[in-house]
C-alpha cells in the first residue's frame, strides 16, 4: 500500500505499469475509494500506466479537517502527479472527480492531454442540498444517508440484481470519514465551471448513465455542450456509478479514447 505527501496530506495511491508508457490517472467520486475502478483495469490494454488514488477524506487518504475546495482537491491531485513524474495524461473523473479534472484543465494543459468528465457537470447540485449533507456528514450520520446515496448511484436493475453488491457499496459509503464527506460535499458546493470550461481546449469525453439520479444525463450533456471539443457518450440502463455497473461497456469507451488520445492499440496493446 504506497502512500506518498501531496500538497501536504498523506495520499493511498497505485501506480502500476511501466513509466514510459502512456498513463492514466483515474480520480473517484464522493464516497469512495479507488476501488471504484476494479472491474474496468482488467479490460484496458496492458502496455498502459494506471494511477489511482484516494482523495483526501476517503479511503486511505488522510482526512484533514472540513473544509475543503475544489483547488485543494485539484492542488493533491496534481501534487501527486508532479512527485510521480506524470508530464502527459489522460485524466479520468467520475462525480466530484470531474470536477477535480475541470480544475486541473483550467490551468494548463502541461499534464493533462485529455480529460473524460464522467457522470459529472460544470455545477452539480444546490448550496442547500449540499449544506444539508454537510451537517449530517458532520454529525456523524452517513450511516442513515447510505441508502439514499444508493439509490441515487445504481440503477433498479443493478439494485435488485446485485443485493450483495449494493450492500458491500453502502458499507463503503457508511465508513467513510463524516469530516471527509462534508469537506467534499464543500468543495461540491461551490465548484462552478460554467463560464470557465469554454476555453478548455483539450479534448473532452462527457459519459453519462441513462439512469443516473445524482448527475442526470441531461446536466452532463449540456456540460458537454460548453466544451469546445467535447464528446458526449451515453451508457444504457446505468446509474451514477457507470463504470461500477457497466464495466466492459466503460473499458470499451476507454480503449476507444485511448487509441485516439495516445494513438495506441486497444486491448493487449
Amino acid at each position: 500500500m504506497p502512500f506518498m505527501k501531496a500538497n501536504g496530506v498523506n495520499i493511498h495511491y497505485e501506480d502500476i505499469g511501466d513509466p514510459s508508457w502512456d498513463t492514466i490517472v483515474f480520480a473517484n467520486s464522493l464516497g469512495t475509494d479507488f476501488r471504484l475502478w476494479d472491474d474496468v483495469l482488467p479490460h484496458l490494454p496492458k502496455r498502459l500506466r494506471i494511477i489511482r488514488y484516494d482523495k483526501r477524506g476517503h479511503g486511505l487518504s488522510e482526512c484533514p479537517p472540513y473544509p475543503y475546495s475544489i483547488d485543494d482537491l485539484a492542488d493533491d491531485a496534481q501534487a501527486l502527479m508532479e512527485k510521480r513524474n506524470v508530464s502527459d495524461c489522460l485524466f479520468v473523473g467520475l462525480s466530484i472527480g470531474g470536477l477535480i479534472a475541470q480544475a486541473l484543465m483550467r490551468r494548463s494543459r502541461s499534464r493533462i492531454r485529455a480529460a473524460v468528465l464522467s457522470n459529472t457537470a460544470a455545477k452539480i447540485g444546490s448550496e442547500d442540498m449540499w449544506q444539508s449533507r454537510i451537517v449530517m456528514a458532520r454529525a456523524n450520520k452517513l450511516a442513515e444517508m447510505a441508502p439514499s446515496i444508493i439509490d441515487r448511484w445504481f440503477s433498479k436493475s443493478f439494485r435488485d440484481r446485485f443485493p450483495e453488491a449494493t450492500l458491500g457499496w453502502q458499507a463503503m459509503v457508511s465508513r467513510t470519514l463524516g469530516e471527509g464527506y462534508a469537506g467534499c460535499c464543500h468543495a461540491i458546493m461551490h465548484a462552478d465551471f460554467s463560464d470557465e470550461i469554454a476555453h478548455i481546449d483539450q479534448s473532452v469525453w462527457a459519459i453519462a448513465g441513462s439512469e443516473d439520479g445524482a448527475t442526470p444525463p441531461e446536466i452532463v450533456r449540456a456540460t458537454a455542450a460548453l466544451i469546445p471539443h467535447a464528446h458526449y457518450l451515453e451508457i444504457e440502463g446505468v446509474g451514477h456509478l457507470t463504470c461500477v455497473e457497466a464495466p466492459e461497456t466503460y473499458a470499451k469507451h476507454l480503449c476507444d479514447i485511448l487509441r485516439e488520445t495516445f494513438l495506441i492499440k486497444a486491448k493487449g496493446g
